[in-house]
């Protein structure tokens, strides 16, 4: 059996590809149906940044005594006014060093560049870049330190394929869960991560009519966009204002943490296969 934990935001929670029963199913539970004998625990939810994955999520994670382990968070972090690359990137060490540390596997990715999925002007899109860029930085040493298996999605050209994207441009849909997922199953095979079969690159879903994308943008769609709105909006309106009149920097890389996260361990009692774990949502996207 190889039980799988995956922590992190509504991209692992799998948002974009619908389940055929309902809710979503995502790059996780096809990655988990690639492994031997899975029992995949995804935890991941709506909205997380890496302070509320290692708040939240963690504690749970430790419990299950995963094998395989993934962690993928920051475009959250990226979209919020209190932005702070190395609270993000200390945050996310933490978390990955308990899991580490518990003997599992562990999986990180380098996030695409949001400005870049969105199509934003160059004015409003230079400063989240540079914001995207702060993340990687940190992500990456995070991933050197503990030797996690590591995903460099924003350089891979198949990451910024329109057919790979929601209509919001935020979330992967089928054909890009199954991109995630064959891509870290390509690299959990290469660490000798024992394996089952490869995932299928290619959807199997009906792909979502215009309507079905108009309907999606009118209703959940409007409501992330006004929500950003308040917040994120405002903000990236004044980095662009400020990018005019101030030469701007690149942020300065942070040392990674040495603490191992949570010591407090309980004994686990093992169950039967479970998917989709978790059920409350602290934060909201």
């Amino acid at each position: 059996m190889t039980r799988i934990v995956t922590l992190g935001d509504s991209i692992t929670l799998g948002m974009g590809d619908p389940a055929p029963g309902g809710g979503w199913r995502g790059w996780a539970y096809l990655l988990a149906a690639g492994l031997p004998k899975p029992e995949l625990h995804n935890l991941a939810a709506i909205g997380a940044q890496a302070k509320h994955v290692e708040r939240d999520q963690l504690p749970n994670a430790l419990l299950l005594r995963p094998h395989v382990a993934s962690v993928v968070v920051g475009i959250n972090d990226t979209l919020r006014a209190g932005f702070d690359p190395v609270r993000t990137g200390q945050a996310t060490a933490r978390t990955v060093a308990a899991l580490t540390a518990g003997g599992a596997t562990v999986v990180t990715m380098r996030l695409p560049d949001p400005a870049q999925m969105f199509g934003l002007p160059s004015g409003l899109a230079r400063p989240l870049s540079r914001r995207m860029r702060a993340v990687n930085a940190e992500l990456d040493r995070v991933a050197a330190h503990y030797g996690t298996v590591h995903w460099d999605a924003s350089t891979d050209p198949d990451t910024y394929d329109q057919r790979n994207w929601s209509v919001d441009r935020l979330h992967p849909n089928e054909r890009g869960h199954r991109l995630i997922a064959c891509r870290l199953w390509d690299l959990l095979q290469a660490a000798g991560v024992p394996v089952a079969e490869r995932p299928g690159s290619e959807p199997t879903s009906p792909v979502p009519s215009r309507r079905d994308d108009a309907l999606w943008m009118a209703t959940k769609g409007t409501r992330w966009f006004l929500r950003r709105s308040v917040d994120l909006i405002p903000y990236m309106l004044f980095m662009a204002a400020r990018e005019a009149l101030v030469e701007q920097r690149e942020w300065p890389a942070a040392p990674v943490p040495a603490g191992s996260g949570p010591a407090c361990r309980l004994p686990f009692a093992d169950g039967a296969p479970v998917a989709g774990d978790a059920q409350a949502e602290p934060v909201t996207d």
